[in-house]
């Protein structure tokens, strides 16, 4: 009797094995293939895994792009750029057994992100990635998803926003006021900007949405950048479902960052529950305190305040730093752009070092080159959505379970939306503004598009604007000699071999030159 029940559950495994790593598959395939959607064929348990990585390792192994391309699609995400030519704008690709369909159509992507975002969900994320983004407004779903985001958004209200301008330029002028030490002797520097700009959102981030020194939030932002590795090594390999309770060397070490960061947030929350008028501030933390303590049945706890606290962290930092790192990288590729924004921000702020609010607004033409870097250089490249029940999508059957992968970049990159200048830097398309930039609405999507459109977008924007324009009131810059040009992804796009850039101090006859042309 015993050997019979084991060999009846040996063989149910191996019969469920069967249907998730072979028989369902088949079937979706053929599901689309009635439908006219093709993709590369499916092999068993890997799906396309194997031909993914040997195109992105092939790509990657050109150490920069050909005279400094902006054309990036074909390096940053090549197994589209290699598919889309063979099966179009549509096509299946395989993450081992799990089905994603690639849509870059821009009237597929409002569909599913706006007018029918009710039949779609963010996937589940990699369980390392989710660990170090945390299980706050970037993964969390439905009601918990709708309670966090109306309690958070206040702080991320424009109006509110402004009010943090001289805290955000009294960082960015510490970091200036270190250049200019450095360049003391010759009146200029080489400055490897990647890694100040994320020094500088590092304090910003914890001076604003935490109330915090920066000396605070200095442990958390160091192991993180650990979890970010082993994050990024989990998108090569197949995802095996249950792998992440294994004591694996990987496993073992996300294990002890994630107890280390739980711990000196912990720290950080208990100091801000100990002063009463601390928490009743617009900060983020200040917030997610007040709500936790609004009515004894509050479902907001102190592990979801770490959780949105990890999200915040992690994405606010890195969004803005590359944002800047990119926006940089380009003005000084374009020393045209560079002299014309350095000109507005001397004719609308005058002699004042640190821009209004009202000022922030009047700077158009850097509003529009920080568009245009957006576009070219997308910190996300691409986001995945989820069909949670079987629905129509621009008269295509999408079953339930489906992963809807969106190429944010190929978006951005595509001739038909932007024009035959595609790949050329143009900030002057967004003369007239975001909404007449493109042919279609959605062909600009740096943040995401509907309720789930990032809600800190207006102050990575802000802080771009206010640290750009207190660098080109000080500074003329051009790039390093042995910076090369190669965009590269770890979770986010950044520059693989850094930014290294040569910043000259700017002399008061130059500046007043400026001023008077």
């Amino acid at each position: 009797m015993v050997a019979w029940i084991l060999c009846s559950f040996m063989f149910l495994l191996v019969l469920r094995a069967a249907v998730v790593l072979w028989w369902r598959p088949r079937k979706i395939e053929h599901h689309f293939c009635r439908q006219g959607i093709r993709g590369p064929p499916y092999r068993f348990f890997i799906g396309n895994v194997k031909e993914i990585v040997g195109m992105m390792i092939k790509a990657s192994s050109v150490h920069s792009c050909p005279n400094s391309s902006h054309n990036i699609l074909p390096r940053v995400l090549p197994f589209y750029h290699h598919w889309k030519k063979i099966y179009g704008s549509k096509f299946l690709v395989w993450f081992g057994p799990t089905v994603r369909l690639a849509v870059s159509d821009p009237d597929l992507i409002r569909e599913i992100f706006t007018s029918k975002s009710e039949f779609c969900e963010k996937n589940e994320p990699h369980p390392l990635v989710k660990q170090l983004e945390g299980d706050g407004l970037l993964s969390l779903k439905g009601q918990k998803w709708a309670l966090h985001r109306k309690i958070i958004s206040p702080s991320f209200h424009m109006d509110n926003l402004k009010l943090l301008i001289p805290v955000m330029a009294k960082s960015v002028v510490e970091m200036m006021e270190k250049w200019s030490a450095m360049s003391a002797d010759s009146g200029e520097v080489e400055i490897e900007v990647s890694e100040w700009f994320q020094t500088l959102t590092e304090d910003i981030i914890t001076r604003t949405a935490f109330g915090s020194s920066y000396e605070d939030g200095k442990a958390i932002f160091r192991l993180q950048a650990q979890q970010m590795v082993l994050a990024s090594q989990a998108f090569d390999k197949v995802y095996i479902p249950g792998y992440r309770f294994l004591p694996t060397r990987t496993n073992v070490n996300s294990w002890r960052l994630d107890r280390e960061i739980r711990k000196s947030l912990m720290k950080l929350i208990d100091r801000r529950h100990e002063n009463s008028i601390e928490s009743s501030s617009k900060d983020l933390l200040g917030l997610m305190i007040r709500a936790s303590k609004s009515s004894p049945s509050s479902t907001i706890t102190v592990n979801d305040i770490v959780e949105e606290c990890k999200g915040f962290f992690f994405a606010g930092k890195q969004t803005t730093s590359n944002l800047l790192t990119w926006t940089m990288i380009l003005m000084a590729m374009h020393p045209q752009w560079q002299i014309q924004a350095r000109d507005e921000v001397l004719r609308v702020c005058g002699a004042r070092d640190v821009p209004s609010k009202d000022d922030v607004t009047k700077l158009k033409t850097l509003s529009m080159i920080i568009n245009e870097s957006l576009r070219l250089y997308p910190p996300t490249v691409a986001t995945i959505r989820q069909a949670k029940a079987d629905v129509e999508f621009g008269g295509y059957m999408i079953p339930r379970g489906t992963e809807l992968l969106i190429p944010i970049l190929a978006v951005h990159h595509d001739q038909t939306i932007w024009g035959n200048d595609v790949n050329e830097f143009n900030p002057g398309r967004f003369a007239e503004g975001v909404a007449k930039a493109a042919n279609h609405r959605v062909g600009f999507i740096p943040f995401g598009l509907g309720a789930r459109t990032c809600i800190g977008q207006n102050l990575a924007i802000l802080q771009a604007k206010l640290a750009l324009a207190l660098i080109l009131q000080k500074f003329s810059f051009r790039l390093g000699p042995s910076y090369q040009h190669s965009p590269a992804v770890q979770m986010l796009l950044y520059p693989r071999y850094g930014a290294p850039i040569i910043f000259q101090k700017l002399s008061t006859s130059m500046v007043h030159q400026d001023q008077r042309s």
